[in-house]
């Protein structure tokens, strides 16, 4: 389940900020590459009819060259559609593989209810698009009706692999990315309710009316009562590949995130576990990012799933890469302030119990409290927030958590005289004892610095409901699985909470007793060993001896790093973008975004516009600071840009909606948001947002009475506390009415009125034209045209010929090169076309009919729309 929250989960072509700012869901979030400059594979857009009525959108991608070749089936992420798999698909088309890509049930333009991969519905889906393949007449079979395919996809899309593996014997290998191995464990993990991430799906899906009624009043009744039931559990476990563990047979390449508060890597081990006890070839790669943002690794990722297919679909004697892989983070380069990383790799895979090494731990007996209606909450993860906030916090050794006092137990251990890894699940043993029938503890485990500084690593969680508490009960409690290094002079800290702000805890009051009965016992796994890498040894180990600069930069809880010295002569100008690139691969000559310049004053609102796939959200995502550029440099307020620079605290940013507490007043969501930054409450100017925003007495109701064109204003909000000189908008009128699209207009026209600077990326471009003061047009990655909307959009050397009926495309063809026309685009009944100068609309006229085009009417016309489509040509 992808979410733009990355749409790992979206409504994502970016992955969703919940609760949180910026990110993905990133996004999602998605497994997707950026269009390459070689030509495209042919596209085929067709509406499959299903067994029950369904229409299921679909693209089948193909090269040239004749011959059958395997088929490959590429699945979107939750909130996504076909149209977020263009770039794989037309990889994967380019490497010699038939595609399809399909809009899954309630996405996109497809039709239905959404069934959380329901088998009886989305499952079988993609059976019935293997009989589509199977008659195609480019596709290899394996036998009559049985196409040669593999199927890949990332969360939502992952978890589809899975289960078309289980439930036809046609599919033939499979590569799941960041997905679920069994949906209750993930959303009711030990029997708590995941309430925020359950929420987020709910909504971000379109709201629960969108869904299957039998999962919509499970939602409810689960989201009322706090706890999910029997029934709940069933439901989700008949939706899981779970369901069909013994059926999975076939050679299977699991990807799972290291930052993912949603499908931990406990997901993927359980499927590891169970492919490999069918005797099916398994491997595992764990990577950077997850759920909750950080770097997803998409180019490497893709280029695996395609040896992966090519070895086990074309049969070629292509590596498949190691049994297992992790991606492992230490710090941020001195010399561009990225974040640093490389790849470790093991034979075999160690599972999340290997080599364990016991850690004693001290501390009394405590006594805490669950406070009435769980509140306030302790926060470890915020879903969505990812990449540039609590994650990559937590990747760069600082973090931000919050445990209230009285409200957890701690126990320390000593701190480490040697460097300890801990890759997989650590353990400990506890007594409990409540005043309660049952008690719900919150365990996480904090590596503390020196200084007293902890860092909570992946900012993850595990929830424990313990019935029957009344009486005392011994616990064993499983620690979320981890790839984390502990350094030498770090201890290491077992936290049980009350209360968590992602989850459902008791509402009623009660006193909890927790003590240890046994030490901590952490996996480590040596077998998993780092590959060999050019950066100096000090970078990454310790010397033992000298070097004590060293060991105080590795000691300190936050890094310095060098940046490049500010432009004083930039100080007032919040944007330079010079010479921006960025490549999928650093081998790669495919670029998401390629020697990109532009500029933006004060005062402005900048639209930022571009086909599917022109590096939009690429370039904004550097601008964040949660990726960096391979070339070229970005500025705000004369700063360069990169991970963590002090100036990004200048910076809002709104990526998609913002997922917010449901049972929470508008005002107490943004509060929260507030403190879980951990910036002083008197710098959010709460206020002044507010007032902007224009929410009025709106703000003291619950947030699930709220339109969504007021929960469209509740995020921007949220992305304008502190009132950031610098706000970034990504999609910001998605979902709402004409009403509500002039409203959010006026927000952004009076956001900007004070000298502070606005970006808004949209595809609606008659709103752009009416909110913006200036534009960025870009195409497959490049700058095709800035300024002033005004000059943009022109006049005099573009005509609207009307026609009366849509021309076919020979027609158009012969008109775009006629001498003197510089380009014409077909709309529904009209033909745009410019002029090149020194050609006029007399001598067109001629020309047309020339041509016997049916001429009902020649008139001067330039939209921005109009503007857009001549200056992007077919692109869009």
């Amino acid at each position: 389940m992808d979410l733009r929250v990355p749409r790992l989960l979206k409504r994502p072509r970016r992955a969703a900020a919940a609760l949180g700012a910026a990110v993905l869901l990133a996004a999602t979030g998605t497994w997707t590459a950026t269009a390459s400059d070689t030509p495209r594979p042919h596209r085929t857009d067709q509406v499959l009819t299903m067994a029950d009525g369904t229409r299921v959108d679909t693209s089948y991608f193909t090269s040239g060259g004749g011959g059958r070749r395997p088929a490959a089936l590429l699945a979107h992420g939750f909130g996504g559609s076909k149209d977020d798999l263009r770039a794989q698909a037309e990889d994967l088309a380019g490497h010699g593989y038939a595609v399809l890509t399909w809009s899954a049930r309630g996405f996109g333009r497809s039709t239905g209810r959404i069934g959380l991969n329901d088998p009886a519905h989305e499952v079988a889906d993609v059976s019935r698009l293997l009989d589509w393949l199977a008659k195609r007449p480019e596709v290899r079979l394996d036998k009559p009706g049985d196409p040669r395919v593999g199927i890949a996809g990332g969360s939502y899309g992952g978890a589809i692999s899975l289960l078309a593996a289980g439930n036809d014997p046609r599919v033939d290998a499979i590569a799941p990315a960041v997905t679920y191995w069994d949906l209750a464990d993930a959303l009711f993990p030990n029997g708590v309710f995941k309430r925020l991430w359950t929420g987020v799906f709910f909504n971000s899906g379109g709201g629960c009316q969108r869904f299957e009624p039998e999962l919509c009043a499970m939602y409810q009744r689960v989201a009322q009562s706090g706890v999910p039931d029997a029934d709940a559990r069933a439901l989700l476990q008949r939706r899981s590949p779970a369901a069909v563990a013994d059926r999975i047979k076939v050679p299977t390449l699991l990807f799972q995130g290291q930052t993912d508060s949603l499908f931990t890597l406990a997901q993927s081990d359980a499927a590891e576990r169970a492919i490999r006890a069918n005797g099916a070839p398994v491997k595992v790669d764990w990577v950077a990012g997850g759920h909750d943002g950080g770097d997803l690794e998409t180019g490497r990722v893709q280029g695996r799933v395609r040896d992966w297919f090519d070895h086990y679909l074309k049969g070629e004697p292509v590596g498949t890469g190691p049994a297992f892989r992790v991606t492992r983070t230490g710090g941020v380069d001195s010399t561009d302030g990225s974040t640093r990383s490389r790849g470790a790799t093991a034979d075999a895979y160690p599972g999340l119990r290997g080599d364990p090494r016991t850690v004693p731990l001290t501390g009394r007996a405590q006594r805490v409290a669950n406070p009435a209606g769980a509140s306030p909450p302790a926060v470890s993860a915020l879903p969505g927030l990812g990449g540039g906030g609590l994650a990559q916090l937590s990747a760069l050794g600082t973090g931000v958590s919050l445990d209230f006092p009285g409200q957890y137990a701690k126990f320390d251990a000593p701190p480490q005289r040697t460097a300890l890894r801990i890759t997989g699940t650590p353990t400990a043993r506890l007594h409990v004892r409540s005043t309660s029938a049952d008690a719900v503890l919150f365990a996480k485990l904090y590596d503390v610095g020196p200084g007293g500084g902890q860092v909570l690593p992946g900012q993850l969680v595990t929830p424990i409901r313990i019935t029957g508490a009344k009486a005392g009960k011994d616990v064993t409690v499983t620690l979320p699985p981890v790839d984390h290094e502990v350094q030498q002079g770090h201890r290491l800290r077992l936290v049980l909470a009350t209360t968590d702000l992602g989850y459902a805890s008791p509402t009623a009051p009660a006193t909890y007793t927790v003590s240890l009965t046994g030490p901590l016992s952490v996996p480590t796994a040596p077998a998993v060993t780092t590959a060999a890498t050019a950066l100096p040894s000090w970078v990454w180990w310790l010397p033992l001896a000298g070097a004590a600069a060293a060991l105080a930069l590795l000691l300190t809880a936050r890094r310095r790093t060098t940046a490049p010295a500010p432009a004083p002569e930039l100080a007032e100008v919040p944007l330079v973008i010079t010479g921006l690139s960025k490549r999928y691969a650093k081998s790669s000559d495919r670029y998401a975004v390629r020697d990109l310049a532009f500029r933006v004053e004060k005062g402005q609102v900048l639209g930022l516009l571009g086909p599917n796939g022109a590096g939009k959200t690429t370039t904004l995502r550097m601008l964040m600071g949660l990726i960096r550029p391979d070339g070229g440099e970005i500025r705000v307020f004369g700063h360069a840009v990169r991970p963590g620079a002090p100036v990004l605290s200048r910076v809002g940013a709104f990526v998609e909606g913002a997922g917010f507490l449901p049972h929470l007043t508008g005002r107490e969501n943004l509060e929260l948001y507030w403190r879980a930054t951990g910036r002083p409450a008197e710098h959010a100017r709460l206020a002044e947002a507010l007032e902007i925003a224009g929410l009025g007495d709106a703000l003291a109701r619950a947030v699930r009475t709220y339109s969504q064109g007021m929960r469209q204003r509740l995020a921007i909000a949220q992305a304008m506390l502190g009132l950031p000189d610098l706000l970034i908008l990504d999609e910001p009128t998605n979902g709402l009415d004409p009403p509500q699209i002039r409203e959010m207009r006026e927000v952004l026209i009076r956001y900007a009125a004070a000298g502070r600077t606005v970006i808004v990326s949209s595809h609606l471009l008659a709103e752009v034209e009416q909110s913006c003061t200036h534009l960025v047009v870009m195409d497959r990655g490049r700058l095709v045209r800035a300024g002033p909307v005004r000059e943009i959009v022109g006049s005099g050397d573009t005509l609207l010929v009307g026609t009366g009926i849509p021309l076919a495309d020979p027609v158009v063809d012969k008109v775009a090169a006629l001498d003197g026309v510089a380009s014409a685009v077909r709309t529904e009944d009209a033909l745009l076309i410019r002029l090149e100068p020194g050609n006029t609309a007399a001598a067109l006229v001629v020309d047309l009919v020339r041509l016997e085009v049916p001429v009902l009417s020649v008139g001067p016309h330039r939209r921005l729309e109009d503007a857009f489509l001549t200056l992007i040509g077919g692109s869009a």
